[in-house]
């Protein structure tokens, strides 16, 4: 592992983990520029703020170069909060101060199908979150990060009795802050933001079970942990999102923040990441996202714009480069039957503008079942 990658993950910075923040209505606190980031403690939980979630999709290739997509995402939201903004006591064995949230998919590319679950847990003995580390489970889901918080971090997943994995993901560039000083802007509102801590380039390695058939597998991933209390504002509906990690060793992450109207909100973001972990970011009217085709649902008749082209400027180069992300897989929904929220999850290949493939990606759709305003606010 890289130096500059231990560093990031085991050595403290100066100063305090969150100054005194600001507050919602109800409570929470707001993410706010100049925060100093203590590791291992801040990869944990921030149960100050209102909602945070983990995040890790990935490419994986088997012995036979067989591919699979792969999600885990593990979600903490915090329950009402009493008299006084305080949180209510509760047991600590069946809380309700917090719940936890956690999704498993698998796409399975040459099987042509794709697996996934949700679980839904309050905190206690059979989900949390440490405060001090990167420590999660959710029943026998699990993400954890090395002893001593040094290291790799370990993915422990299920989905029903069709898939399992056991994952080592290693971080291969330094740890990336999205945003304006440590805030990620979603919205006009201060409270639309939150701290956007980002792995763009982890390599993996380790065992999936598809179909009671074991395979050693290897790839590669990225992991988004975001820390907010709101992350859309009062006229927004959803958004659509997008991580590509292109074969010359970049990413770009990209995110269309869509209002109930259909339009794009200018606090859309596009950043792009340099092979040594250098950060250009560019505001909405930097770059543009459009969809080919319409996807429906079969399941919950949602319709969502895939085959998804983002244009923009190369900043190494300074020539304007398109990129069309086409999914692996058409039908890779998540049906929100536990969370009640519905989105679209996907694996894609990633081409240029004369079709070579560059490298690969995941493409989120959220929003298109109903707004998620109420959900995520």
């Amino acid at each position: 592992m890289p130096a500059a990658v231990l560093l990031l993950i085991a050595l403290p910075l100066s100063g305090a983990s969150f100054k005194p923040p600001l507050r919602t209505e109800d409570g929470f606190a707001v993410p706010q520029q100049g925060q100093r980031f203590e590791f291992p403690r801040d990869h944990g939980s921030h149960p100050e703020f209102k909602i945070e979630w983990w995040y890790i999709t990935g490419h994986l290739f088997d012995g036979d170069e067989q591919r699979y997509g792969f999600q885990a995402t593990f979600f903490r939201r915090a329950g009402p909060r009493g008299p006084a903004g305080k949180l209510e006591e509760h047991s600590p064995q069946f809380a309700h101060d917090e719940l936890h949230l956690a999704h498993m998919a698998l796409t399975d590319v040459t099987g042509k199908q794709f697996h996934h679950e949700e679980r839904l847990n309050r905190r206690g003995w059979d989900a949390d979150a440490s405060t001090n580390t990167l420590a999660l489970h959710n029943g026998n889901w699990s993400l954890r990060l090395g002893t001593n918080g040094v290291g790799s971090m370990a993915l422990t997943g299920s989905i029903h009795a069709d898939a399992a994995y056991t994952l080592e993901l290693t971080p291969r560039k330094p740890l990336v802050f999205f945003g304006d000083d440590g805030v990620s802007r979603k919205g006009a509102a201060p409270t639309a933001a939150s701290h956007y801590l980002t792995w763009t380039r982890l390599e993996v390695a380790g065992q999936l079970t598809v179909n009671g058939r074991e395979r050693p597998v290897r790839g590669e991933a990225w992991m988004d942990h975001e820390i907010s209390s709101s992350q859309l504002d009062d006229d927004q509906a959803g958004w659509d999102w997008a991580s590509l990690q292109l074969n010359d060793g970049r990413e770009v992450m990209a995110y269309r923040m869509r209002k109930l109207d259909g339009s794009t909100d200018p606090f859309s973001r596009l950043a792009w990441v340099d092979a040594e972990g250098g950060l250009t970011q560019d505001g909405s009217g930097e770059f543009t996202w459009s969809a080919a085709r319409i996807w429906t649902s079969p399941t919950t008749g949602a319709e969502y714009p895939v085959g998804v082209t983002i244009t923009t400027r190369d900043p190494a180069t300074g020539n304007d480069v398109s990129f069309t992300l086409e999914p692996l897989l058409m039908d890779q929904e998540l049906h929100g039957a536990v969370g009640g929220v519905a989105y679209w999850e996907g694996a894609c290949r990633v081409r240029d503008a004369s079709g070579e493939e560059v490298g690969s990606a995941y493409l989120e759709l959220a929003g298109y079942l109903g707004s998620l305003n109420a959900r995520f606010k």
